[in-house]
């Protein structure tokens, strides 16, 4: 699947019962909706980009914290996007499991918030969403936004896998499901890799790209690699 941006929007077509039906409209007008991109992949063997990030706990996060860990997992994800919303539920699943093997976990949020449109990525929003999704590893603001860049991170939500030298393994999406296509979202793209980390087996051939909002840059500070899937 190629990298070029598509947009997209919920559209409230009724309710059923009690439930609200949305779907998602799609066009390539690059107005008045959100931006459906893809993972940069990163290539594998990159060493982790150095962070001190602010949690939500009021703690500050670095590399450090993955020291002497089997491995890392740096997930790129907010609180408003509908991508990150429908693989929520996995990511909890997924980080508590690992966490369990000695996988260090971390969870960051480099949308702007200070654009009232995004606000719900704000830090307070994202200590509510945290305890209302049972996040138990740290949620983390890069509010400058250059952690984002050092990773070329590009959506919400972006994984990114490190063996227990910090080298990377792994980039890419959770799985294969997206919202509306029908396929369970189950995590089996990113599980293989963990899998063959732990087996100390090397990165896995088959990686292919996240899906999701683009990372909601700063106005005016949008890197390159962002602003050339416009060309």
């Amino acid at each position: 699947m190629s990298s070029k941006i598509f947009l997209f929007k919920f559209v409230t077509l009724g309710i059923l019962g009690s439930h609200i039906v949305h779907v998602f409209a799609y066009n390539l007008n690059e107005t008045g909706g959100l931006m459906d991109v893809e993972s940069t992949m990163l290539a594998l063997g990159t060493k982790m980009p150095m962070f001190n990030l602010l949690g939500i706990d009021d703690k500050n996060y670095t590399n450090e914290m993955f020291d002497n860990k089997k491995g890392a997992l740096v997930m790129f994800i907010c609180n408003h996007c509908p991508f990150v919303k429908h693989v929520n539920e996995e990511i909890v699943n997924l980080s508590n499991e690992i966490m369990e093997q000695d996988i260090g976990v971390i969870g960051i949020n480099s949308n702007d918030s200070s654009q009232e449109k995004y606000a719900e990525d704000s830090i307070d929003k994202m200590r509510e969403y945290s305890d209302a999704l049972g996040y138990e590893f740290p949620y983390v603001v890069d509010e400058d936004q250059s952690v984002a860049k050092n990773f070329t991170a590009q959506c919400t939500p972006d994984f990114f896998l490190f063996d227990s030298d910090q080298n990377l393994i792994y980039r890419g999406q959770l799985d294969g499901s997206r919202p509306g296509n029908d396929i369970p979202t189950n995590g089996e793209s990113l599980r293989k890799a963990i899998k063959s980390l732990l087996e100390n087996e090397g990165p896995i051939s088959d990686q292919l790209p996240s899906m999701g909002c683009n990372i909601k840059w700063k106005i005016g500070e949008e890197p390159d690699y962002f602003l050339n899937l416009k060309n």
